[in-house]
């Protein structure tokens, strides 16, 4: 319908790495994990993808990791084993296994934004359709791994087709234009809001409980992705000001 073109054939290597790293492993590795933890286990710990971010940033460039990097690495670490410790889903069979292999999807996350970095440029579009294709392909050989339990309803149908579209297809058009205007840094601190949302969402249609470690384990996780990030929060008149003038500086 917008009759854009993918130019499969000078960039097929580009959506490749993308789907791979962006799409397909990450969604296998937290569709592997969400069999053992609860979802809000799992949003906080999608949350630290920013970190991996840094940590991959500072050795594929060779610097040296500074001291604010340093704390937040630590904060972030420490608020991972809190709920590790606490968190009642992890005392389950396989569930160590569970965290690694979500630790291991917020780490491909950072492996895509880094390697968006150094990417030559492709139009958020074609890089959301063309990596959603290939993470397709990729995919396929593990569904035989992911059978499913039931015979999937209307209900379960609807939201799969809800996630595909909103929540991967249009979200990383958004988020590749992010990543084009503020870069990859900045546009993986979306990530802030996804143990709000998760926690949320666990405890309204999942029936999760939410206990102290639970928001402890989140603030401290948060705390350290922003101080890895360089993220610091203005409030107040005088930035929504800034704001506002923001567009028309550029």
């Amino acid at each position: 319908m917008l009759k854009k073109r993918l130019d499969v054939r000078a960039n097929w290597r580009h959506y490749l790495m993308l789907g791979m790293f962006n799409s397909a492993l990450p969604f296998l590795l937290f569709a592997f994990a969400a069999r053992t933890l609860s979802a809000s286990l799992l949003s906080v710990l999608n949350a630290t993808a920013p970190m991996w971010g840094a940590l991959i940033g500072a050795l594929w460039s060779r610097q040296r990791i500074g001291g604010r990097t340093a704390l937040g690495l630590l904060l972030g670490s420490a608020g991972v084993a809190l709920l590790v410790g606490f968190d009642a889903a992890t005392k389950r069979p396989g569930a160590l296994l569970a965290v690694m292999a979500a630790l291991g999807g917020a780490f491909s996350y950072s492996v895509a934004s880094a390697y968006a970095r150094s990417a030559r440029s492709v139009e958020p579009f074609a890089n959301a359709h063309g990596s959603m294709w290939a993470a397709t392909l990729l995919v396929l050989p593990a569904l035989p791994f992911f059978p499913a339990p039931a015979v999937p309803t209307i209900g379960i149908m609807g939201a799969t087709l809800a996630l595909g579209v909103m929540c991967s297809g249009i979200a990383y058009i958004l988020y590749f234009r992010l990543i084009q205007d503020v870069g990859p840094t900045s546009a993986l601190t979306v990530t802030f809001l996804s143990p709000l949302f998760g926690i949320l969402w666990g405890v309204l249609f999942l029936g999760e409980t939410v206990g102290w470690y639970t928001a402890a384990g989140a603030a401290i996780v948060i705390s350290g992705t922003a101080l890895v990030t360089g993220f610091i929060p203005r409030f107040g008149a005088r930035a929504l000001a800034g704001t506002v003038a923001a567009p028309a500086d550029r």
